[in-house]
């Protein structure tokens, strides 16, 4: 018999994975992992209800003493293989009472629940810490008073003695279990960092590693079972959900700046021995009408043709022009006699012609 204890924030998602399994990829994968859990709550105290009624009247209770940042109190116990069918539902139910006792939670909100997804039988106790009155059920030692209670029960119901926490362990047992838990580490993380260099995604890595011989639970987070039934959660080898996807994105960033550089590299040495890439069209046509302006700015740049010996002709024409205006004699100014005669000879001239 192995019981184990972990505290929480979070009713919700206890709860949920307590009922409906680890959280999938879609609708049907989900459905199937609820089927595989088989869940069923066989006690209630205190509250009752489906999984969101629960989470709701346990969270109200919790809302008493906002101080408590980890209000959930999680118990599982497995039994061995060897005993499974020895225990009737009441007996179960009597030693989740019994352990409520044992950790002072029993006059506070709990359910009990089994699950089916296993070979071992086993069950789990989900409770508030905070009650409607008196202090907050405490978890102090709870490694040693769990361990404690799982060899009463072994012995009071007749179970198989199964003492696997390491702190009950010889010492050299537990350096023994302690190797070989790191060299199932080590090759878990050799094996992701091949996968997340090679593939592209979550979902191939997921492959990668089934090929390899590990179970993948895959939902909020990533955990890996390895072919001794051993399971590690992503995140105790370095390698969280979150961590893969972001490795995956440094790859692929890392491989596009290797595969740019090449590239570049890859012209400069075309350019250095003058086999550069014949140029495009656009270059041509710019070059062409280049040269047609260079040759235009040339025809407006020509020299005037050698026209200095006409010029000197005109010029000396122009000279005699003006001496002959100089020696013509100026016209004498009429006077009034000349005026009269000028007017008799015109009278006269008409008179003729009449």
């Amino acid at each position: 018999m192995i019981g184990k204890i972990t505290t929480g924030k979070s009713f919700r998602g206890c709860m949920s994975y307590l009922h409906e399994g680890r959280l999938q990829e879609n609708e049907e994968l989900q459905k199937l992992e609820m089927e595989k859990k088989q869940a069923e709550v066989i006690y209630y105290n205190q509250c009752f209800g489906n999984k969101k009624e629960l989470i709701r009247q346990f969270v109200e209770v919790a809302q008493l003493n906002p101080n408590v940042s980890k209000p959930v109190f999680h118990a599982s116990i497995s039994f061995d293989l060897a005993d499974n069918g020895k225990l009737s539902i009441q007996d179960k139910i009597d030693i989740a009472e019994g352990l409520a006792k044992e950790f002072d939670f029993a006059d506070r909100q709990y359910v009990v629940i089994t699950h089916a997804d296993t070979k071992h039988e086993h069950l789990h106790i989900v409770a508030n810490r905070i009650g409607l009155e008196g202090p907050t059920a405490g978890d102090s030692n709870s490694y040693r008073r769990m361990a404690e209670y799982c060899r009463r029960m072994e012995q009071a119901y007749n179970l198989t003695k199964v003492l696997s926490p390491n702190k009950f362990l010889k010492p050299e047992q537990r350096v023994a279990q302690s190797q070989r838990v790191d060299q199932r580490k080590e090759l878990l993380k050799k094996h992701l960092a091949k996968a997340v260099t090679q593939f592209k995604s979550v979902k191939e890595v997921k492959s990668f590693m089934e090929q390899k011989g590990y179970q993948v639970e895959l939902g909020r987070g990533i955990a890996f079972i390895d072919q001794q039934h051993v399971r590690f959660k992503g995140s105790q080898v370095g390698y969280s959900l979150a961590d893969i996807e972001k490795k995956i994105r440094q790859e692929q960033t890392q491989r596009q700046e290797q595969q740019m550089q090449a590239k570049n590299q890859a012209r400069d040495q075309r350019q250095a021995y003058g086999q550069e890439q014949p140029k495009s069209l656009a270059d041509q046509l710019r070059e062409v009408i280049s040269e047609n302006e260079q040759k235009e700015q040339k025809t407006y740049l020509k020299k005037e043709p050698e026209t200095h010996y006409l010029r000197a002709a005109l010029a000396a024409g122009g000279e005699l022009f003006a001496g002959l205006l100089q020696n013509m004699p100026e016209e004498e100014p009429e006077t009034p006699s000349k005026k009269k005669k000028k007017k008799l000879g015109e009278n006269q001239s008409y008179h003729i012609s009449r």
